[in-house]
């Protein structure tokens, strides 16, 4: 036999082999194309297969939990399911009754609870087709296994299993449901009401309200409306915000760790010991106190008029407000900033600073070629991390401004508003639950964009191994 010949030969049999496990190989698919009668049973019946082979507990198990979600569903969800494409017809009305010689409120249809148990009914739904499927699966390993001559697993045995080598399974599981329950089917909920007009005018229980396509989102990014109008307008600020509370905490910061960091400064756990006292205190507490400072009757103000100068509207006068924030935040972000720098400036390599002297590099020379670089490469995740953080600061802007002054062409915003406090009272204030839920899914993208693009581009990402 040939060199070429005695390599086909290979080749065939690796692409027999290679056939042969796909055929076996335990996905839902094959199950069902190459399981037998038991096998495919088991997706009309659940655990059908199991019991068959004398896997009699797995078997109702699966059985049991099929009968569990159909019964869920038929007896609570399908009514609501019904219901998903209109969101209710008939709304609460009063009715007169004879016996009280009253008018009583006859409830009617309640949009909202329709919209969330359709939600959960779904859900349910999706978690019985999976249990389907699991049983079809199972039944196909339990036949392979006969195939091959194994006995059948044990419920005993499955128990042991699910502690050793699917103990991953086991431990990953309550979280998944956990996150899938209260994190996932919200998000879902959340973003379904941006396609709704669930606002002020229409609130369950006295008010339906129905599906309005993009209608919201068309609202919301139109230049020429009030709505985009204060959207837009929020959004730049929300970004001229998380820019310089971003940047200006961090150099701000990284100027203070190399003052500290000084070979001639003295007392250095002192001055690290002031900025945690500093870290240490609620930030809120911090903000609620510097705007008592600020108000009009505040401390500053006391204090300059018996200087002889006037008040200042610190937080009355948009641009006053705006820097006023910034300003307060670098007392909140500088600290955190210092800490970590720190760390990292004291590993920074001695040796490329003493080689810089050489070549007469002075100071300034050293933290643009040396220090910035090697800095902004380490620190990029936190930056990024720092930068999402600051379009989400609702504390900062909240406890400090509540999002004032408030101006007559925005809708329900004031001028330091970021989207995450309009969002705030848009909701609780106001009941505008659709516009809130666009603008949450705007700023997800925003934010999820930012980080996806930012990271990627930057040198942390493309030399990770030099900094690890």
């Amino acid at each position: 036999m040939t060199k070429q010949q005695n390599t086909g030969v290979k080749k065939n049999a690796r692409k027999i082999k290679a056939h042969a496990n796909n055929k076996e190989s335990i996905t839902s698919l094959n199950a069902l194309v190459h399981g037998n009668a038991r096998t495919r049973l088991s997706l009309v019946i659940s655990g059908f297969g199991n019991i068959m082979y004398g896997q009699i507990i797995k078997g109702l198990l699966f059985l049991g939990f099929q009968f569990s979600v159909l019964f869920i569903f038929i007896s609570f969800g399908m009514e609501y399911v019904s219901k998903i494409n209109t969101l209710g017809t008939e709304t609460m009305r009063s009715e007169y009754n004879d016996a009280l010689d009253i008018f009583v409120n006859v409830p009617g249809d309640n949009s909202l609870k329709i919209l969330l148990y359709s939600i959960f009914a779904v859900a349910i739904l999706v978690v019985g087709i999976t249990l389907q499927l699991a049983s079809v699966k199972s039944s196909y390993a339990t036949q392979l296994d006969v195939k091959r001559g194994k006995q059948p697993n044990s419920f005993a045995a499955d128990l042991r299993s699910m502690l050793d080598k699917n103990l991953h399974t086991t431990l990953l599981t309550p979280p998944f449901l956990g996150v899938a329950a209260f994190t996932l089917l919200p998000i879902i909920f959340m973003i379904l009401l941006a396609f709704t007009n669930f606002d002020r005018d229409h609130q369950p229980p006295g008010n339906l309200f129905t599906w309005v396509g993009l209608q919201n989102f068309i609202d919301v990014l139109n230049f020429g409306g009030t709505k985009g109008n204060t959207f837009f307008g929020v959004l730049g600020w929300t970004l001229v915000w998380a820019v310089f509370a971003t940047f200006l905490n961090y150099l701000f910061g990284m100027v203070v760790a190399l003052m500290i960091n000084k070979k001639d400064i003295r007392l250095k756990g002192l001055w690290r010991t002031c900025f945690v006292i500093a870290i240490a205190v609620p930030g809120f507490v911090t903000l609620l106190f510097m705007r008592q400072m600020l108000s009009e009757m505040g401390t500053v103000n006391v204090i300059l008029q018996s200087w002889g100068f006037e008040p200042v509207n610190f937080l009355r006068n948009t641009m006053n407000a705006r820097l006023t924030v910034i300003v307060v935040n670098l007392w909140i972000g500088i600290p955190y900033t210092m800490l970590i720098t720190s760390g990292i400036l004291m590993n920074i390599p001695k040796d490329l600073y003493e080689a810089s002297k050489i070549d007469g590099a002075g100071p300034l020379r050293q933290f643009r070629s040396i220090t910035l670089p090697y800095m902004l490469a380490v620190t990029t995740p936190y930056l990024i991390t720092q930068f999402i953080g600051n379009l989400n600061n609702f504390n900062a802007i909240f406890f400090l401004t509540q999002g004032g002054p408030p101006v007559t062409d925005y809708y329900n915003a004031g001028k330091t508003d970021l989207l995450i406090t309009w969002l705030y009272r848009l909701t609780v204030s106001f009941g505008d639950y659709n516009i809130a839920s666009v603008i949450g899914i705007v700023t997800f993208v925003i934010c999820a964009s930012i980080s996806l693009i930012t990271f990627n581009i930057l040198a942390s990402a493309k030399k990770e191994e030099t900094f690890s």
